[in-house]
């Protein structure tokens, strides 16, 4: 299909890439969804056809190379088609987050001026039409598509049509134009990889989202360094897809390295039953973002204390002998000595094979966590069990992926792994780490100042965050800089590693550790309301609602003892020496997080003001 050297440099594009499978695999399963329980796939030719068929449905409403269109929905085989076709015109293509809200996705759909909407029902559609009728509304977009029409029936005509009508449009424009078929395969030969297909507007944790521009080069470099990094090229590639498409990661693993392995993408029914769904699928690649690792780690612990005397006592002998020969692996990338790969054995068969069996990941080759700093505990579970999960680091602007953990190598704790292939890197004097690769962006849309604050001579992207080298030539994030905490006696403290051990704990569900210009560091706590709630009831602890469960004093002695706990592992200046229990589950919706879930720092003081005069007193 293409060559080795020339993936790497990413000189491909996506429309380019689906054609070859088609030709390649036009039988062979490509997108599989479940439909009222049973799992239907669609083919190659199938995923070919129809996003033809959005191609030239979008030319019969007169989109042109350059044009904008947003899709807004779960994660949904029309997504694909969608994605693919308006890339084959060169219409470039932004994810709405589904949790946006309206005034987020006006904000967006304004920002980039797009044409045509793409909705997955009518949830979505009522956010888009609700961002229509508010304020300057949005006076580019003339046209929506809804994937899903329950209860849109009674809609005004054309708000919205139907994604079946937009394919409908296509088959309409073939039926006019003997030659359209032709033209658009000369409009895909025309793209090139430096070609913008793609923006992604970034989480904006300290203000409004920017609009990052990525090109086909960008995206396939990203996917095919991390494939040769991870030695995928020839393994089977069946993966689960769940997370928001519009991130880069879902982006990268579920479309780009999809079309580079010719596997089967899976759609998860929602992100209540991927566990389930992992199970039922079996995925040889999965993604996973730190909380779906926490959760798969923590349902099968609670599983444990149910279960007789005699599975527990195995389950502890177990995992205290995989513990040591975790240790042991790490040292040289594998086990070496005959008698630590025989014990190894004896545990899988007696343990470990049924662990991963119950959570679905038996037959998976490659595993990943993305999308934010994880525990090292988590990492430790999944490494006794035989299902070591890589780490990697990167960000939008990056286009995914820069470095990642690689087999074979000695384990080194905290470490996001080497450069791929491709990469170079440097670190700047204050310990920021710059990039420079095919996968860096072309900037942000209408932005030159944004983009100009990031780019630097020379093409090195300034990250934002902060690092250390270990290992020799693997990093460790240490903290974005604009997080750091410098103390009123100006000491100047990472609050990431903390808050991860906090998070370590069951117990805990969110950490943010404060601070900034204060004498002592603070902590706003959001405790694990099945974790927390399963331990009131095994107490008889009575409670109502998450705010009754988090001002039971009981609870706040439990989560004291975790701090203590963490304590004890930093320094006195580094250590907790207030906190206060948020009475409340943070939100997107509130705008306490990110669609990506991350706590939006830059709206601390303002959103938990009485909880800091708490920690603090009055200013």
């Amino acid at each position: 299909m293409f060559d080795h050297d020339s993936l790497l440099k990413g000189e491909a594009t996506l429309p380019g890439l689906l054609r070859a499978r088609a030709r390649e695999r036009a039988g062979a399963v490509a997108l599989r969804q479940k439909e009222h329980g049973i799992w239907r796939g669609r083919t190659w030719a199938d995923y070919w056809r129809d996003a033809r068929r959005v191609a030239l449905g979008l030319w019969k409403l007169g989109l042109q190379k350059g044009d904008r269109l947003i899709i807004a929905a779960e994660d949904v085989p029309q997504w694909f088609y969608a994605d693919l076709g308006a890339q084959m015109i060169g219409v470039q293509v932004v994810g709405i987050y589904p949790t946006n809200p309206w005034a987020e996705v006006q904000y967006i759909a304004s920002h980039c001026q797009a044409k045509v909407a793409i909705t997955g029902d009518q949830e979505q559609t009522d956010k888009v039409l609700d961002a229509m009728a508010h304020g300057n509304g949005l006076p580019h977009l003339k046209h929506i598509f809804c994937a899903d029409m329950k209860g849109l029936r009674r809609y005004d005509k054309g708000r919205p049509d139907s994604f079946e009508q937009l394919l409908a449009l296509g088959d309409q424009l073939i039926a006019e134009d003997l030659r359209a078929e032709l033209r658009l395969d000369a409009a895909i030969d025309s793209l090139v990889p430096d070609d913008v297909n793609i923006l992604v507007y970034t989480s904006g944790t300290t203000g409004p989202p920017k609009g990052a521009m990525l090109t086909h080069r960008n995206f396939v470099f990203g996917a095919y360094a991390y494939a040769a990094a991870r030695q995928m090229q020839s393994k089977p590639f069946e993966s689960l897809c769940y997370l928001p498409l519009c991130h880069v990661a879902e982006r990268t693993y579920s479309t780009v390295l999809h079309l580079l392995t010719g596997g089967c993408v899976n759609f998860a029914e929602s992100i209540d039953t991927v566990a389930t769904n992992i199970r039922e699928i079996g995925p040889t690649f999965f993604l996973g973002v730190p909380r779906i690792w926490e959760k798969l780690q923590q349902h099968f612990e609670f599983r444990m204390k149910d279960s007789g005397f005699i599975q527990r006592a195995i389950y502890r002998a177990g995992m205290k002998r995989g513990r040591v020969l975790s240790d042991r692996r790490a040292v040289r990338g594998k086990l070496t000595a005959l008698g630590d790969r025989i014990e190894f054995a004896f545990w899988y068969a007696t343990l470990f094979r049924n662990v991963q069996r119950h959570m679905g990941l038996n037959r998976s080759h490659t595993r990943m966590c993305g999308g934010a700093s994880v525990s090292p505990e988590t990492l430790r579970f999944f490494d006794i069990i035989g299902l070591p999960v890589g780490q990697g680091y990167g960000l939008t602007e990056s286009g995914g992926l820069a470095f990642v953990q690689v087999p074979g190598r000695p384990f080194v704790q905290g470490s996001c792994g080497p450069a791929m292939p491709g990469v170079e890197w440097r670190i700047a004097e204050d310990g920021e780490v710059l990039v420079r690769s095919p996968g860096v962006f072309r900037g942000y849309l209408f932005d030159d100042k944004g983009t100009a604050d990031v780019m630097k001579d020379g093409g090195w992207l300034a990250t934002g965050d902060i690092i250390e080298v270990r290992g020799g030539d693997e990093i460790a994030v240490v903290d974005r800089k604009k997080a750091i905490i410098i103390t009123s006696g100006g000491k100047n403290i990472a609050p990431s590693e903390i808050e991860n051990a906090l998070k370590d704990s069951p117990f805990v569900r969110e950490a943010i550790v404060v601070g900034e210009g204060k004498k002592f560091l603070g902590g706003l706590i959001q405790i694990d309301f099945d974790s927390v709630g399963r331990w009131a009831a095994e107490r008889d602890l009575q409670y109502t609602t998450f705010k009754s469960l988090t001002q039971m004093r009981e609870v706040n002695e439990l989560v004291q003892g975790v701090v203590d706990q963490v304590n004890s592992k930093f320094a006195r200046v580094e250590n907790i020496r207030k906190f206060v229990l948020l009475e409340k589950e943070l939100d997107h919706d509130d705008g306490e997080l990110t669609a990506t879930q991350k706590v939006r720092r830059g709206l601390i003081n303002k959103k938990f003001a009485r909880e800091l005069e708490l920690i603090y007193g009055a200013s």
